[in-house]
């Protein structure tokens, strides 16, 4: 007997009826993490990438609290984070972007690849990113 003869029937019969895998859609969907000193910064920099078409969506959570190492010293700072919902064929003008309008010297800047999500709202990122300005 094969070793995955034993497992291929619980993979099989691991997912409801009608529930399908599906390969995801390309360019792969990339949630983008960024901190703000502020509201206002934060807000400045959602309009400009969802502006350009960099971001198809940007949530602004605010109360977010960073502590952090920098320049030798333990820091503590009220931030806002973005997460900025984009693809991966958007993700370096992206980052250039944000590289150029954000205050901090060394702003974060960390895509994470979406591996699985609502099919539909995948696709909707990229119909936003794809769509003339």
């Amino acid at each position: 007997m094969q070793w995955w003869a034993g497992i291929l029937p619980l993979y099989l019969f691991a997912y409801p009826p009608g529930c399908y895998l599906s390969r995801m859609p390309d360019p792969a969907a990339q949630l983008v993490l960024s901190t703000c000193p502020d509201r206002d910064t934060a807000e400045r920099l959602a309009r400009m990438l969802v502006g350009r078409r960099l971001a198809a969506c940007v949530n602004i959570v605010p109360g977010l609290i960073s502590v952090y190492r920098w320049q030798g010293a333990v820091q503590r700072d009220d931030e806002h984070l973005l997460l900025i919902k984009t693809n991966s064929e958007r993700y370096s003008a992206l980052e250039t972007a944000l590289r150029t309008e954000h205050p901090y010297e060394l702003p974060e800047i960390v895509a994470v690849t979406i591996t699985n999500g609502s099919t539909d709202y995948l696709r909707w990122i990229t119909t936003e990113l794809e769509a003339s300005p």
